[in-house]
């Protein structure tokens, strides 16, 4: 049986940092870049653990968002990752679940960018693709980001959306969305 523990980035310890950032570049195949990695940081961490080795981990940190006028608080959802030797048994809604808590009580919006393979387990659990367009807001302004429409997906609690209009990011370094 998996343990699961959350933790805000300031209770974890150096070793759990280490195991963390070691799962992730494992997950991503090694191309987990620094700027991902602290996009990942400041915010909730799901931690799943099998005895004591660390085999899962997703993270919210807030954002702000921009549609139709309105500055939204995000909840957004940062590096979701099982241990390859792991998946495919239902971590990924283990490690999600008290996320999407977390943002349907905190927040008036959850968001996270998807990975084509992922996008399933997101939305059986009720998250919805964007349907519009995305844009971030750079230092040289609103840029599109058209690269990134299909992976962005919302979970709206406190606000109601038109999937098919524009939604922007806050400005980042790395991956924006």
């Amino acid at each position: 049986m998996a343990d699961l523990r959350v933790l805000h980035t300031a209770d974890l310890d150096a070793t759990t940092r280490h195991d963390l950032r070691d799962l992730l570049d494992l997950a991503f195949d090694g191309e987990f870049p620094d700027e991902d990695w602290e996009h990942c940081l400041g915010g909730l961490h799901a931690l799943l653990y099998d005895g004591d080795t660390l085999i899962g981990h997703a993270a919210v940190v807030q954002r702000q968002l921009l549609h139709q006028g309105r500055t939204l608080r995000t909840g957004y959802v940062e590096g979701v990752a099982v241990h390859p030797a792991h998946q495919r048994r239902g971590h990924g809604g283990t490690l999600m679940a008290p996320l999407e808590r977390i943002i349907r009580h905190g927040y008036q919006l959850g968001a996270l960018g998807a990975a084509r393979d992922a996008q399933p387990l997101y939305r059986r659990r009720g998250w919805l693709p964007w349907l519009g367009t995305t844009a971030a807001l750079t230092p040289e302004g609103i840029l599109p980001t058209p690269e990134e429409t299909e992976a962005v997906h919302v979970l709206p609690v406190h606000v109601t959306l038109d999937r098919t209009g524009l939604l922007t990011c806050d400005w980042r370094d790395g991956d924006l969305w």
